[in-house]
């Protein structure tokens, strides 16, 4: 969800293995000069085509690094099964570690309007976006609560943890 410390998170994560690529969605879509449809944007087949287009560049991304001995970690909101296990057909046959940064949709609220304003995310469907994530994923990956959790102590908690958490399935 916005504010939950996806970004912020992965970066950390990413700075503390000795070999490691950060694949940013929303810098992949900046690509994207002229014609670019948000995801809840308008017509909605476009968007939905254009994050597919952005989902199989960041799994083509992923797959190149790790051939080449990085751990790309990926920045990108999946919201649904269906979203994640069009990650993993494309990952294949890669081990991939599936983490939900789970904060709780008031600490999400509350980071998202400490943000600046720049990086501010004006979203209104936490609610509905929390209760879609349970009933799709239910117990895949790890659920990590980070609510009382600095970005820094979470960063450290999914080095020392996530191999044997936060498998895919």
């Amino acid at each position: 969800m916005p504010g939950a410390g996806k970004s912020t998170v992965t970066r950390l994560v990413a700075e503390r293995l000795p070999r490691s690529a950060k694949l940013d969605g929303d810098d992949l879509n900046k690509m994207i000069v002229n014609g670019f449809v948000w995801a809840l944007g308008e017509p909605a087949d476009e968007a939905a085509r254009q994050v597919r287009l952005l989902h199989r560049n960041l799994c083509a991304l992923a797959a190149n690094f790790a051939d080449a001995g990085f751990t790309p970690l990926i920045d990108a909101m999946i919201a649904d099964r269906t979203k994640l296990d069009f990650f993993l057909e494309l990952l294949a046959p890669r081990r991939v570690l599936f983490i939900v940064l789970a904060p709780g949709i008031e600490s999400c609220r509350y980071r998202n309007t400490i943000r600046d304003p720049r990086d501010r995310f004006d979203f209104d469907g936490y609610e509905a976006l929390d209760a879609t994530m349970k009933r799709e994923f239910g117990d895949v990956g790890w659920w990590f609560d980070t609510a009382d959790l600095t970005p820094d102590e979470t960063a450290d908690r999914i080095v020392r943890q996530a191999h044997r958490r936060a498998l895919a399935n």
